[in-house]
């Protein structure tokens, strides 16, 4: 498989107009967008977790999640 990565400035109705004919096309084109700086991304096992832990503080509970 060939791949070639595109950087499309959207701030132009061009580079819009770019970014919807790519996205009218998702078998072939996987549109990718760039982290806003101080953002996160979190594994499965951080968002269970957390997730476990507001519903064990929230209904008094001490459940384990299974992933």
């Amino acid at each position: 498989m060939q791949t070639i990565n595109v950087r499309i400035n959207i701030d132009s109705p061009t580079g819009r107009r770019l970014l919807e004919e790519v996205k009218r096309h998702p078998k072939v084109a996987k549109i990718e967008y760039p982290l806003i700086d101080g953002e996160k991304t979190y594994s499965i096992e951080e968002v269970f977790s957390k997730v476990e832990e507001k519903l064990n503080n929230h209904y008094g509970t001490n459940l384990k999640l299974k992933f």
